[in-house]
């Protein structure tokens, strides 16, 4: 299902209606007991529910989450099944119902066509300049429809108490610019894929079949130089690469034709006198190649990027299409999901924070978030402890690290402050009309940002969501409330399946504080050198072994992980699951645990760790994941792991030559 590009929150995974029951220990069921666990750790905790789980019509990825998801998204439709139906409804009620009943009214969308987008296409189509170019591009942008540049409200990465603007590379359609600019045949064959997509999308909006198959190569011919002057995703992760804090003359010497004042004005931005541009060699390239481009290539090239925004608020034929190439083709979903379920997702990302407080009042108690908070503190000293012992890391720079882990704010359950959508209309016969009206405000309440202090209490996650977040501007981990249950966490079970899951969960967030990006952020959230020149080398020496580790795996074929693009991610895993494994061994010592189904207390850490990332995933959306996901697939984020674990191989006793024993163990944290 196509989403507006500026909603970024995650689907909801998980809620406790019709959950499975609380377990004491692992999930002895998924575990293959025959698998050496010194040989492949995953196949052993993971095996049988792999072999028993293949992936659903409509997935191109299934893992535990998802099971979780699917209870989840069965409490949220209960919510907004009722909440359409009701006669006397409160002001949430009709919003978060009328919203979701009108992504069902499918007879509705088929009846209108194309035509609620009739008057955003015709002022495409009236476009005759760069002041039309520059007008049209701002009104998309505040639709959601990100096109030739990301511009935005964004903390100000050196004074973290105030919001900047900023202007980031974006405008590309495929997922990465490697698609439009590497040569080998699989390459050659998504963009010959995506051609033929364009001219389907052109054609089911009205052109003839000569008219589509032009725009088409129109439009891949405009992406393909905005790859050539867009910035690599290892380089965006690097924030000293991307902050560059220019004047607002700058944007008119690299692109002097282009109306930025009127643009500004058109998108809603408040006076601002500098701005952090990421890339700024990437603006020559807007000024000299895409600025000169005749008026009927930014013509088709705005349209698809309209019809690939809306294509899941119109009639079915668009949706289809959308779906054929992006999921299909693309990540390899041989269906689409269930419209009920699609239309609770689209509500979520709509109106996320509405439907959150239902979510939260049914579901999130408040012994629930006494006991994750008091876990999170068993994990700060656990990680204090950690810091505080490092040979390789001098006192100076320990001091500074520990006074920015006392600094981090943990949030859980939910945000302190709701969203505001007092300003959103929503009618239960308008879909597209809905999701334009939501986006536009969530937009307009973000660009307001600029100029004023930081809301450090913001969060870009619903309270549904099964993740968790680190913000290293603000120095705070995040818990929402949808995590914070089974298999992660379960007062009811085996503390050390807890320090596995949610454990690992915890100090994989607060290593994030630490990592190759955060840790260039000090204790206040600026970005700031606060290391010695000695233990800087010393850290990049061990993140480059993680680094190196995580490259050696395959992913499918023959595509190889990138291990800068997902050290961020294994750095935390590698360094979170130590943490929590220091805190469960703490824990044990007030409340001893024996063995439990033949497993000891920290044999049954590493499983519980390990079961939440049992997963399958189709072939074509793991190549797509190893060019795009910062993450490494569940396989590496468990062996990859454990290889490193001196405390894994002593718990299951592993020879120093098995598989699961690295030589040269990679350790930052």
């Amino acid at each position: 299902m196509t989403t507006r590009i500026l909603i970024i929150f995650m689907l909801p995974m998980l809620a406790l209606a019709q959950r499975p029951a609380a377990t004491s220990t692992v999930d002895k069921a998924a575990m293959n007991a025959s698998a050496d666990p010194c040989n492949d750790f995953y196949q052993y905790a993971c095996g049988n529910w792999t072999a028993s789980h293949p992936l659903p019509a409509d997935r191109s990825r299934y893992g535990r989450f998802n099971e979780l998801q699917e209870h989840n998204e069965r409490t949220l439709l209960d919510i907004l099944q009722s909440d359409a139906a009701k006669s006397n409804r409160s002001a949430v009620d009709q919003m978060i119902g009328d919203f979701y009943a009108s992504c069902m009214d499918t007879a509705t969308l088929a009846k209108k066509g194309i035509s609620p987008l009739k008057p955003e296409l015709d002022r495409i189509a009236a476009m005759k300049d760069m002041d039309g170019i520059a007008a049209e591009a701002a009104h998309l942008q505040r639709m959601g429809v990100t096109v030739l540049f990301g511009f935005g409200a964004t903390p100000d990465p050196k004074d973290s108490n105030r919001t900047i603007a900023g202007l980031r590379p974006a405008g590309l359609s495929l997922p990465d610019r490697d698609y439009y600019l590497k040569t080998d045949p699989k390459s050659v064959e998504t963009r010959q894929h995506y051609q033929q997509h364009l001219k389907n999308m052109f054609q089911l909006a009205g052109d003839k079949l000569e008219a589509a198959a032009l725009k088409a190569t129109m439009v891949i011919e405009f992406e393909t130089t905005l790859a050539k002057h867009s910035l690599d995703r290892v380089s965006m992760r690097d924030p000293n690469k991307t902050y560059n804090m220019k004047p607002r003359s700058f944007l008119a010497e690299k692109w002097a034709a282009f109306p930025w004042d009127a643009y500004f004005k058109a998108v809603g931005a408040p006076a601002f006198d500098t701005l952090d541009i990421a890339y700024p060699d990437g603006l020559t390239g807007l000024g000299t190649e895409i600025g000169t481009q005749p008026i009927d290539t930014w013509q088709a090239y705005f349209t698809y990027h309209l019809l690939h925004a809306a294509a899941s608020e119109l009639a079915q034929p668009f949706e289809d299409e959308d779906f054929d190439f992006w999921q299909r083709y693309l990540n390899g979903t041989k269906e689409q999901r269930p419209r009920n379920i699609r239309c609770v997702q689209a509500t979520d990302r709509a109106l996320g924070d509405l439907l959150g407080q239902q979510y939260v009042r049914q579901v999130f108690g408040a012994d629930a978030k006494a006991q994750i908070t008091s876990l999170v503190e068993g994990l700060e000293r656990a990680l204090g402890d950690d810091i505080s012992t490092l040979r390789w890391m001098s006192e100076d720079t320990k001091a500074a690290a520990i006074v920015k882990l006392k600094a981090i704010t943990n949030n859980v359950g939910y945000p302190k402050k709701w969203r505001d959508y007092s300003k959103v209309t929503i009618a239960a016969d308008d879909y597209i009309g809905n999701a334009e009206r939501a986006t536009e405000a969530m937009v307009q309440q973000r660009i307001e940002k600029i100029g004023k202090p930081t809301d450090k209490s913001e969060w870009v996650m619903t309270p549904p969501t099964v993740n968790a977040f680190y913000s290293p501007q603000t120095n705070s981990i995040n818990f929402p409330a949808g995590i914070l249950q089974l298999p992660f966490f379960d007062s009811q079970r085996d503390m050390a399946v807890n320090y596995g899951g949610v454990g690992s969960v915890i100090g994989h967030e607060m290593t994030h504080g630490f990592d190759d990006q955060g840790r260039k952020f000090d204790g206040d959230g600026n970005l700031r050198d606060w290391w010695t020149a000695h233990d800087g080398e010393e850290f990049e020496k061990r993140a480059s072994c993680v680094a190196d580790e995580y490259s050696s795996f395959t992913s499918v074929d023959d595509v190889k992980l990138n291990g800068r693009l997902t050290l961020g991610e294994n750095t935390a895993d590698n360094g979170g699951l130590r943490v929590a494994y220091l805190a469960m061994e703490e824990a044990l010592k007030s409340n001893p645990s024996d063995k439990i189904d033949g497993l000891t207390p920290e044999q049954r850490f590493f499983v519980g760790f390990a079961q939440v990332w049992c997963e399958n995933v189709s072939p074509q959306a793991a190549r797509t994941l190893a060019t795009i996901d910062p993450h490494s697939p569940g396989r590496f984020r468990v062996n990859g792991t454990l290889q490193n674990m001196p405390e894994f191989q002593k718990a299951y006793s592993c020879k120093p030559t098995a598989p699961m024993v690295r030589p040269q163990a990679c350790r930052v944290w």
